[in-house]
């Protein structure tokens, strides 16, 4: 792939592997700063799945800074009262929510996967002078003819693998999740935690409820060899006996529209996220975390809009400079973040609840 394809002479060119979230931030401020950019995309289309995701603050300045805020708060709406509790309903504390937003000044949003990658491709052909290239498969980024090659190709990077080794590999957890949409609005948002499993519930868009489920793996099929239906029969019954709404939940929602995967991430951390002075990492490809958290996303755009701020001060000349200070700004930052989710995550799914309910009981309720 020849990533100089159309582009304007004597421009500076990149290549972006991969048309997530990640993907797409950096291919919009790489744009911003005038450079001419290629997407390399291995699916066919455009992505369509995926359900809610959470735009905390910090990243929500990230994304006004890459000219997106509007487009982000047009579809989104605002998390502000959540609990932690336990499988009977009972409350063992307050989501930190409102402290963020008296902090930061705005709240922490929701929106909808799909709706946050259609803002980014409609700010990129606004943008002009980039490409997608849907259904390329690449096996090695060292051929590509670019100034820059970005990997935002997700936790099993071939950018990575092929350019930065190894040793950070994918590990797999314990544990396997749910996500899905139910058409109507519950009103009662959090996460209950129970032995060695975990439910959670946002709001998504007016009429609607996002939710996941955390559960043993292959705990969702309960014993069943019924493909879809029997997972599905799984994993209702292991919550059947947890509190309002949430069997009504996994009841109301068509099972063919459920999303699993096993959760994983990356271990261990990156010595660097940038390599040779003209590849960087960004998004899951450079930090993969478990969603613990809901800082993915998060750390995706952060990643994106530090990387491309980085290049639009430095210029081309100075690339390599630039992807230090870019190295310097996030991979700490980003590392932290993914030590602190799988370590939640370990604590939520812990099989001896009790102490760990106790302790959640001492926050403010």
């Amino acid at each position: 792939m020849n990533a100089n394809a159309g582009k304007a002479t004597g421009s500076a060119t990149a290549v972006v592997v991969g048309a997530g979230v990640g993907g797409l931030a950096t291919a919009v401020g790489l744009r911003r700063a005038g450079w001419a950019v290629t997407v390399l995309e291995r699916r066919t289309t455009p992505e369509r799945y995926g359900t809610a995701f959470g735009i905390h603050p910090t990243a929500q300045e990230a994304v006004d800074r890459l000219g997106l805020g509007e487009a982000l708060r047009a579809r989104a709406v605002p998390y502000r009262s959540a609990r932690i509790r336990r499988p009977d309903g009972r409350v063992l504390a307050a989501l930190p929510l409102e402290r963020v937003e008296r902090k930061a000044g705005r709240p922490e949003l929701l929106v909808s996967r799909p709706h946050l990658l259609d803002a980014l491709l409609a700010e990129l052909r606004r943008l002009g002078g980039a490409e997608i290239a849907y259904g390329t498969r690449l096996t090695d980024p060292a051929p590509l003819d670019a100034d820059l090659v970005v990997g935002a190709d997700g936790i099993h990077s071939v950018v990575r693998t092929t350019r930065f080794g190894t040793g950070s590999a994918v590990r797999s957890l314990a544990t396997e999740a749910w996500i899905g949409i139910a058409g109507f609005e519950t009103g009662t948002y959090g996460e209950t935690w129970g032995e060695g499993r975990f439910f959670g519930m946002t709001p998504v868009e007016p009429g609607r409820t996002n939710w996941y489920a955390v559960v043993p793996k292959a705990a969702g099929e309960n014993g069943n060899t019924g493909g879809a239906a029997g997972a599905a029969e799984g994993l209702r019954a292991a919550f059947a006996d947890w509190h309002d709404p949430i069997p009504r939940l996994l009841a109301d929602t068509d099972p063919a529209t459920w999303i699993r995967y096993d959760m994983r991430h990356l271990h261990p951390a990156l010595p660097r996220f940038t390599a040779g002075g003209r590849v960087a990492l960004v998004g899951d490809a450079a930090h993969a975390m478990t969603p613990n958290l809901g800082q993915g996303a998060c750390t995706a755009l952060l990643d994106a809009e530090a990387l491309t701020r980085a290049v639009a001060l430095h210029g081309p000349a100075d690339l390599p400079g630039a992807l230090r200070a870019y190295d310097t700004e996030r991979r700490r930052s980003a590392q932290r973040v993914a030590l602190a989710s799988r370590t939640l995550h370990r604590f939520m799914t812990g099989r001896h609840p009790a102490l760990r309910d106790a302790l959640v009981g001492l926050l403010p309720g």
